[in-house]
């Protein structure tokens, strides 16, 4: 993390934070943590990775995870998204389900969600690193400050956009956007432990491209 890159227009909107404390901090544990011979996930030049797939000014939905998929290979840094030749994991494989209950489009072949990126959809977690099989290894060490920071700036800074909160963890960034403004989703994680208590049904994907319609936005192309 000695080099931050990170999309031109984010670093206009987000620059002064990676000079902040709390930001040199987060950069000497991860260093550290390297040094000692752990696995973290994603591989450093994908840290940004969302940031830099989904630039500023292209942002049209948000949504948020908590921490990367913690076995090998799995994180690139978009949320929920694994990369072409990786088994989706299952609270994928559940946005998949709804994904065809909600606009019929059928299970796609690979789990990896680029195309959505490139349409404008931040595909953000909470925390953008962990540790080789570790959920919630690298929770509490600065990243928390950041994603706060960036949901902030984007609340501030743009109207129109749809924040997708799925889960608890992530329905804690509610309270930085103002839904006056903005669509919030919120409904239970698509994890199997809590996708049959409101994920399930709750047809998000015609929700958001409903709402874009009706800001004269051009809808998202779900298909992979």
């Amino acid at each position: 993390m000695a080099e931050i890159k990170i999309d031109p227009s984010w670093k206009a909107s987000l620059g002064e934070e990676f000079e902040k404390p709390y930001m040199q901090k987060l950069r000497t544990f991860l260093l550290s943590e390297q040094k000692h011979g752990k696995n973290i996930y994603p591989s450093s030049e994908l840290y940004f990775n969302a940031f830099n797939s989904t630039p500023f000014s292209e942002v049209k939905v948000v949504i948020l995870g908590q921490d990367p998929y913690h076995g090998k290979g799995q994180a690139h840094g978009l949320c929920f998204s694994v990369q072409e030749g990786v088994v989706p994991p299952p609270s994928l494989k559940n946005i998949f389900k709804e994904l065809n209950t909600d606009i019929g489009i059928i299970q796609p072949a690979h789990g990896c969600l680029t195309s959505w990126a490139r349409q404008g959809v931040l595909l953000l977690n909470s925390v953008l690193t962990v540790e080789d099989g570790k959920p919630g290894s690298h929770q509490d060490q600065g990243w928390e400050i950041f994603t706060d920071q960036v949901i902030r700036t984007l609340d501030r800074e743009k109207e129109d956009l749809v924040f997708v909160l799925w889960g608890s963890y992530a329905q804690k960034k509610a309270f930085f956007v103002d839904a006056k403004k903005h669509l919030v989703l919120q409904t239970p994680h698509p994890s199997p432990l809590s996708s049959y208590r409101g994920f399930f049904g709750s047809r998000p994907f015609s929700q958001i491209n409903k709402y874009l319609l009706s800001r004269d936005k051009t809808p998202i192309d779900w298909q992979i």
